[in-house]
């Protein structure tokens, strides 16, 4: 059953001169149920506003963003969102930054600490819950960031590039941690990058988007089996598509598939 669908999604904003710009031109597109989906493109192409369109924090200029078949105009508490930057209150501890919402909800304390510590372990934060912000690794605030979308139980994460802050072998560490909640907690995921072979690693589908205005120029399966082998030589064989992919955009504005 498809969780998300977007039909016919375009945004378009007006510049100083009052002319109109297309940041994403009919992205039509449909997610399934607990499905891992990549969103690659160029910067500028669109990736976040798309992200920002289907999270209910941005409106579209026209078409229309469907969760389990229903039309949505605004935020659903179904949808999560995992940003670049964790966003931490640096005044609070990592427990009360991860129960902030479910306090503003109105969740007894009970029911909060327990959900809590349950995320806490979910996400490998155990024994930092008291720490602050400023005393964790930016791995760490990053783990603290998707603990905070996981406690509210969403059945759809949209995630923002989160990894973009992070070191390169810290940034290995944390995929194969987003894999093992993802398998666990069967989330549908809507995960926006600039790396390819993170994409690779992490989907069971990629979006390539066009440069700007982005347009779904290929969508390339990843049928491979979990754990999967960054130097497995079918992964590799996906990165060199996509990147040949990117470094020659289709001219026609029909969708391409690959497997």
């Amino acid at each position: 059953m498809p969780t998300i669908e977007l039909r016919h999604i375009t945004k378009e904003y007006e510049n100083i001169d009052e002319e109109q710009t297309y940041a994403l031109h009919d992205i039509n597109l449909t997610v399934q149920d607990e499905e891992f989906v990549c969103v690659l493109g160029p910067s500028g192409c669109g990736k976040s506003t798309l992200l920002e369109i289907t999270a209910g924090l941005l409106s579209q200029t026209s078409g229309e963003v469907l969760l389990d078949q229903v039309p949505q105009a605004g935020t659903s508490r179904d949808i999560g969102v995992v940003f670049q930057d964790s966003a931490l209150f640096p005044w609070r501890s990592i427990r009360r930054n991860i129960e902030f919402g479910l306090e503003i909800a109105g969740v007894s304390r009970e029911e909060r600490r327990a959900k809590v510590q349950k995320t806490i372990e979910l996400v490998g934060l155990a024994g930092f819950e008291d720490k602050y912000p400023h005393q964790l690794s930016g791995g760490m605030r990053q783990r603290a960031g998707l603990a905070r979308t996981l406690v509210a139980d969403p059945r759809v994460i949209l995630m923002d590039e989160p990894f973009s802050a992070v070191d390169h072998l810290t940034r290995l560490t944390l995929q194969d941690e987003m894999i093992r909640i993802w398998e666990k907690e069967k989330k549908t995921i809507f995960f926006i990058t600039h790396d390819v072979a993170e994409a690779v690693y992490l989907a069971t589908r990629i979006v390539l988007l066009s440069p700007r205005p982005g347009r779904i120029q290929q969508i390339f399966d990843v049928p491979f089996d979990r754990p999967r082998n960054r130097n497995d030589m079918e992964l590799l064989s996906i990165v060199e598509k996509i990147y040949m992919a990117i470094n020659n955009p289709v001219q026609s504005h029909d969708t391409e598939y690959y497997i």
